[in-house]
């Protein structure tokens, strides 16, 4: 009932799947009021159709007050924005899913570097750098003594997982740190470019997504907003 909605500044929007293996989603949709943050909807699905649909049906008096939607990658729920919104109405890519890819790709790269540890290390030598999923998973600045002696020893069988890690690293102190719009680009793209020249490939999908979104995950610098109470 849209009549009790005075204001409509920041909306969030997500998915949740309703059975186990990514089945029967449906689509949240939050506004943020200052402290208060309120359930608008629950779509059936997920699709753009649908919530664009949703967001036609909110009333122009509101509209007018919206300044940031804010959402994952998922094209459905950003394309669906731009076309029902205007210029003015910012679209802010959820910081939590931009970590989760850079991160993953740190993951992946562990598993790959482990699994050839495994087969050319002694296996005594191997179970001493149990453990070092954890350890890289810390933010540098949480990492404890036995982590970083930990990590020595990894980073002494694989240099390329070092690399890696210091460059996950880097990216998180660039959106921990309050810097503007502009020097986050800056940052960012000197990143961007350290990381193709050092050889890795592991952010290679990261990349390509971080052109992609590239507007919208900036658009998180200028007022540090996260869909967190929508998560």
């Amino acid at each position: 009932n849209w009549k009790h909605i005075e204001r409509l500044d920041l909306l969030g929007i997500d998915e949740i799947a309703l059975k186990k293996g990514h089945q029967d989603f449906v689509t949240l949709v939050t506004v943020r009021c200052g402290d208060r943050t309120l359930l608008l909807a629950v779509l059936e699905g997920r699709e753009k159709a649908t919530v664009k649909t949703f967001f036609q049906s909110i009333p122009k008096r509101l509209r007018k007050q919206l300044r940031v939607v804010c959402t994952d990658m998922y094209d459905g729920f950003v394309n669906a924005a731009k076309e029902v919104f205007s210029r003015h109405v910012k679209i802010v890519v959820d910081r939590f899913h931009v970590a989760k890819l850079y991160r993953g790709a740190l993951d992946e790269l562990r598993k790959a570097e482990f699994k050839r540890l495994k087969k050319e290390l002694p296996e005594a030598e191997y179970q001493q750098l149990k453990g070092a999923m954890w350890a890289l998973r810390r933010r540098l600045s949480n990492r404890k003594p036995e982590d970083v002696q930990l990590l020595r020893r990894v980073f002494d069988h694989s240099p390329l997982l070092e690399t890696a890690y210091y460059a996950a690293g880097i990216l998180t102190h660039i959106f921990d740190h309050a810097v503007s719009k502009r020097s986050a680009r800056y940052h960012i793209r000197r990143w961007a470019d350290l990381v193709k020249a050092s050889g890795l490939t592991c952010f290679d999908k990261f990349l390509n997504t971080l052109d992609k979104y590239k507007e919208e995950i900036l658009n998180y610098f200028e007022n540090r907003i996260t869909n967190a109470r929508t998560e």
